[in-house]
């Protein structure tokens, strides 16, 4: 039984990594979000967008993630509809914040210390889920 889990386990890890067509990770503090285009069987395409939460759970580290599935039928509304939102809350709710200084390349992001130094091996790690 212990092994059919596993086998199926394996399985669904190689299906997911095989329709993966392109991916891109950006970190945020504690929080590091995917958007990765993956394929249907049949070749369609659509978007997938995880929030994966990095939080300590009886002293260790565990991962908490949230996933969004955008079809294709949908690409246009939602990017128009993402840029409408944080269009309003830029220009009518916080028109004073220079939203600039948030802009940090990966380089820039891995010289802060968001971490402790005992746990700067989690910085090149696969994600581990719970």
């Amino acid at each position: 039984m212990e092994i059919e889990k596993t086998h199926k386990i394996i399985l669904k890890v190689e299906r997911e990594e095989q329709e993966k067509i392109f991916s891109k990770r950006i970190r945020a503090g504690k929080r590091t979000y995917f958007f990765d285009v993956r394929a249907t069987r049949s070749n369609d395409y659509y978007l997938t967008v995880t929030e994966s939460r990095r939080f300590q759970k009886d002293g260790d580290f565990v991962y908490e993630k949230s996933k969004l599935f955008i079809y294709k039928e949908d690409f246009d509304k939602v990017v128009e509809a993402l840029q409408e939102t944080v269009d309003h809350i830029k220009n009518e709710l916080m028109p004073h914040v220079d939203f600039s200084q948030f802009k940090n390349t990966e380089e820039e992001f891995n010289e802060k210390s968001f971490y402790k130094k005992d746990d700067t091996e989690i910085l090149g790690s696969d994600l581990k889920w719970d």
